[in-house]
């Protein structure tokens, strides 16, 4: 098992020793992040700290992180391929939205329903350019969202050229999703949290196996800390549901609602989690999602974790 020690030891030293390069990798054929028969990927919400250019998006930024990270394949989260739009000081929780916050949404909805098809077309260009393969498109929605809007997902999916839109929601919006799956055949990955009091969320087993009665296209995206966060065992779950899954979110997390932590650090069973797919050969993509709090920028972190995760499938 790979300690808190083995994980810190992960400096640019050791990545150059796990056959990862330390500097950013040139040139779209030397990007291969599949280890062991396992490909390992990104969720791009992992680079949320980089900024959008002005008035525009992340994408070259996230490009630039992913490839510097010897990535070649990514979930990429839609915030970074949307603008950002001034919604004002955030009031106090439970404060009705202010004007700005208002206007702010509209516009975001108003973008996501008006932006032709094709500029997403151009922008995965931008990553098969850099040989990097969006393999699921995250677009996370709410109750606030238009049937519109909601349908919008399943078209940017397809310019992606994946059939895996996965999402953070909530039972009722998957109602709403389920016959918009059913038409547009994509599959949609629900994401799980640790959140196990609220029955309209996603986190037990039960939550997921009552969306999946909805619609054949509805699939878990199982986040394996937050599911031992909320104290399952993502092990068996895989090994009972695993022609379910879309993909994996890795990341460590203590049991009993604990906290995200550096990975050998916490309870979860990354490297377990990884070498059960690498015997069995299950074709389900695993993406690095950096949540803790490292002490370098969320490039050098996620270098850590890519390497970690080479080591576990070596």
């Amino acid at each position: 098992m790979l300690t808190r020690r083995d994980f810190g030891k992960l400096t640019l030293g050791g990545l150059a020793a796990a056959g990862l390069k330390a500097d950013a990798v040139s040139g779209a054929a030397s990007l291969n992040s599949v280890f062991g028969g396992v490909h390992v990927g990104a969720q791009t919400y992992s680079f949320r700290d980089l900024p959008h250019t002005p008035g525009g998006d992340a994408v070259d930024n996230v490009i630039k992180a992913l490839t510097e990270c010897g990535i070649s394949e990514c979930e990429l989260f839609s915030p970074q391929v949307e603008p950002q739009f001034a919604s004002g000081a955030r009031g106090r929780r439970g404060d009705p939205p202010s004007p700005e916050a208002v206007k702010a949404r509209e516009d975001l909805r108003r973008w996501r329903v008006e932006t032709p098809i094709e500029h997403f077309r151009d922008v995965n260009k931008k990553f098969e350019a850099a040989g990097i393969k969006v393999t699921a498109y995250c677009y996370n929605m709410n109750m606030s969202f238009t049937d519109a809007e909601l349908e919008r997902g399943f078209e940017m999916t397809k310019a992606f050229c994946t059939d895996v839109m996965t999402t953070s929601t909530t039972l009722d919006v998957a109602r709403r999703l389920a016959p918009m799956a059913d038409r547009h055949q994509i599959n949609v990955g629900l994401h799980g949290h640790s959140n196990i009091t609220d029955p309209n969320e996603f986190a037990t087993p039960s939550s997921f196996a009552t969306a999946m009665k909805m619609s054949k296209y509805f699939k878990v995206n199982l986040d394996i800390g937050h599911f031992v966060s909320a104290d399952f065992d993502p092990v068996s779950y895989i090994r009972a549901h695993h022609a379910d899954i879309t993909n994996l979110h890795l990341k460590d997390r203590k049991k009993h609602q604990g906290d995200n932590a550096p990975w050998g650090e916490g309870d979860t069973p990354i490297k377990e989690v990884l070498q059960l797919l690498k015997k069995e050969r299950w074709p389900i993509p695993v993406d690095i999602e950096y949540e803790y709090r490292g002490q370098g920028t969320s490039v050098e972190e996620v270098k850590k974790c890519v390497a970690y995760a080479k080591q576990a499938l070596a």
